[in-house]
């Protein structure tokens, strides 16, 4: 019988900013372009169909990518769009840097304010309870926005750049003064990791591994969950968001499970 890992290997995906490309990353570190072409690529963040939507700072436009490469136009006339983040119905919800608020884009492409009144907003990300986390740059604190649009200070100190969470409800956050910085469920913070260089936005896999973008050194780190800490990847040009391809669901675990179990009893006949 064949037993489908319930945390699958995932492959991570990092936008360089500065040579407008999309890299893709095997667990084992393995290099591959998986889009170019963008202007600056600021954010980046999947939809639960697996597509990759990503920012450009500087254009303005928020561009939608198929798994097979297909670059297609999702939404324009943004100013400074950084951070991005899916909730569970579908809406994308976008940091615009220099507005100082969030804007909600719904599926129809729809904009609208969601939050306003925040300084630099960066990094976004959605909790298992659907409030929003915002890494706050310019505030130097994480705002958290509960479903019915109220914020209110969850952390502050250390002008964070990116939020995540792993599967247990730590929050992590990236830091300009290159801290890696872990929020527990309790709210006790300890700072994993320094570097010389500021970072940009942070990414957990499904494991609970910790990986930090270093945007001026050009490279990707690499924390486990008991605190080792190694290079990833290194020699990009100036990786600034990074994102985890979906974990799949249960359900669509069990039926790969099923499939594989199926054709390997069809084998032996």
């Amino acid at each position: 019988m064949l037993i489908a890992s319930s945390t699958p290997a995932q492959n991570l995906f990092v936008a360089d900013y500065w040579d407008g490309n999309i890299w893709e990353f095997t667990p084992g570190g393995a290099q591959t372009l998986f889009a170019s072409g963008l202007d600056t690529p600021y954010g980046i963040t999947f939809n639960g169909k697996g597509d990759l939507f990503v920012s450009d700072l500087n254009s303005g436009v928020i561009t939608e990518i198929m798994p097979g490469g297909v670059q297609s136009p999702f939404a324009s006339g943004l100013s400074c769009p950084a951070g991005l983040a899916f909730d569970s119905a579908g809406n994308l919800f976008v940091a615009q840097w220099d507005q100082a608020k969030i804007t909600k884009i719904t599926p129809d492409g729809t904009q609208t304010t969601y939050a306003s009144g925040l300084f630099a907003p960066n990094g976004l990300v959605f909790s298992s309870a659907g409030d929003l986390f915002v890494a706050n740059q310019g505030g130097s604190d994480i705002i958290q926005i509960t479903a019915g649009g109220v914020q209110s200070e969850f952390a502050s100190g250390d002008e964070p750049n990116g939020v995540a969470f792993d599967n247990a409800g730590n929050l992590y956050e990236s830091t300009f003064n290159g801290n890696v910085i872990e929020i527990t469920t309790g709210g006790v913070q300890t700072v994993l990791a320094h570097y010389s260089n500021p970072l940009a936005k942070v990414a957990v896999d499904s494991a609970g591994n910790v990986f930090a973008a270093d945007c001026i050194g050009g490279n990707i780190y690499k924390i486990t969950p008991d605190g080792t800490q190694t290079l990833f990847a290194s020699g990009l040009v100036g990786p600034e968001a990074l994102a985890f391809q979906p974990v799949p669901e249960p359900s669509a675990l069990g039926l790969l499970a099923v499939g594989a179990s199926a054709l390997l009893v069809r084998r032996r006949k």
